[in-house]
């Protein structure tokens, strides 16, 4: 079996972004706890649903920056080539 540079280089782009997309499982399950305790908080304290919305939103959107940089990455090693021909 003969793999050239290009094939070779192709593999590992692949196989890369697989790995890459492994950083999607994190921030799934820290905003599935997260939107868990913001629910028991707001079952306790009912008067403060706003609050307790607004800063679990802010919590999840800092947490799925994470899975979004593992999907460019992915993107990024699947479709740019930089040394394939």
């Amino acid at each position: 079996m003969n793999i050239s540079g290009s094939e070779f280089i192709s593999a590992m782009s692949a196989i890369g972004a697989g790995i890459a997309m492994i950083a999607g499982v994190g921030p799934g399950v820290g905003q599935g706890i997260a939107a868990g305790y913001g629910a028991s908080a707001v079952g306790r304290n009912p008067g403060a649903k706003s609050d307790i919305t607004s800063t679990m939103l802010l919590g999840q959107a800092v947490a799925e920056t994470t899975g979004l940089y593992g999907f460019a990455v992915a993107i990024i090693l699947m479709f740019v080539k930089p040394f394939g021909n």
